[in-house]
């Protein structure tokens, strides 16, 4: 009779401990893509499961990874820095929200310079990454930098490998401020690299370890990954004239004017935008989701997970640079947006 107890306890013990696992398991949940918003995403989960018990477990596979990830529905949620067209919102019905604000930034290897200490402009960027300019000391660089001595090294252009929101925020503002690459090349997350010298990395770190590898080389990471790896970067010529450095000022101030609800989707574009102190080359990061989730649990802590960041994470996405959403944007994400998704 006893061991007929405690059996029955045990089994009972098992199955408590099984449907504990399962609400544990629930409440941990899954998203994939662009690498540019992986430091801060990583920071807020860890500080979102230590507040909370919950886990986010991020994949940084790059912005067209993410999409494939959530259009094959095996992520709760996609992110990419591309944002998804809203014809293609409608189609797949999905929502659509920026979540972080941050910079792209060109990146060098050159021996004798300090961070910011070399300026260019965007076309002369373009024209970089074009493979028109392949010397470090070529006039048009040295007219841009008076009095410094540049090189006569070769030039080598690192591009990412991978489909990239990343790639497409930099050949959006290379479009934007350049009718050649405009004409020949384009904007989008993966593009044909036309300079001969052109090599791939994968990921945002694959492009900053690649920089840090090859003399004289050039490049373009999120900022976070200048910082991490105490990268050199080039002062870049604004819409206003004015030469200003990447940090979360400058991206703020470029998304200052930004007019989020003028676009379908919320996908509008912040390259080159007006302001004295705006950096050019800024973007926001976008969450994907189902208006008509398959696991609504799932879709409910991914909405508690941003709520959350967005609440308590504007400290953490400073201190790496990025520029957290205001509140009032927030709220009409909240009412507008996720309001369309099925509870």
């Amino acid at each position: 009779m006893n061991s007929k107890r405690t059996l029955l306890k045990t089994v009972a013990a098992a199955a408590l401990a099984s449907l504990a696992m399962g609400s544990a398991l629930a409440a941990d949940f899954t998203g994939a893509g662009a690498s540019f918003p992986f430091p801060v995403y990583s920071k807020w989960g860890e500080a979102y499961k230590a507040a909370t018990g919950n886990a986010m477990n991020y994949q940084s596979i790059g912005s067209s990874g993410g999409l494939k990830q959530i259009r094959a529905k095996t992520v709760a949620f996609g992110a990419s820095d591309a944002p998804v067209k809203a014809e293609d919102l409608e189609k797949d019905g999905m929502v659509q929200f920026p979540a972080i604000v941050g910079g792209t930034v060109p990146v060098l290897n050159l021996e004798g310079f300090k961070p910011g200490e070399l300026r260019v402009t965007g076309p002369v960027l373009a024209e970089i990454f074009m493979g028109n300019i392949t010397k470090w000391n070529d006039a048009k660089l040295m007219a841009l930098n008076p009095g410094k001595n540049l090189p006569d090294a070769s030039i080598t252009v690192v591009h990412r490998a991978d489909g990239s929101g990343t790639t497409f925020n930099f050949t959006d503002y290379l479009t934007s401020v350049s009718k050649d690459w405009a004409d020949k090349v384009g904007k989008g997350a993966a593009v044909k690299w036309p300079a001969a010298s052109s090599v791939g990395g994968k990921g945002n770190e694959g492009v900053a370890a690649n920089v840090n590898r090859v003399k004289g080389a050039v490049g373009y990471v999120e900022y976070a990954y200048v910082k991490k790896n105490n990268m050199n970067f080039m002062q870049l010529q604004n819409a206003d004239g004015k030469y200003v450095s990447p940090d979360d000022k400058t991206f703020a101030s470029a998304a200052a004017g930004a007019d989020w609800f003028s676009v379908p989707g919320m996908g509008i574009s912040m390259v080159n935008a007006k302001g004295a102190e705006s950096w050019p080359i800024s973007t926001a990061s976008f969450i994907l989701m189902y208006k008509q989730p398959t696991d609504k649990a799932q879709s409910a802590e991914v909405l508690k997970f941003f709520d959350w960041a967005f609440k308590n994470g504007k400290q953490m996405a400073a201190d790496l640079d990025y520029v957290a959403l205001p509140d009032d944007l927030t709220n009409a994400i909240r009412t507008k947006v996720w309001s369309q998704i099925a509870k």
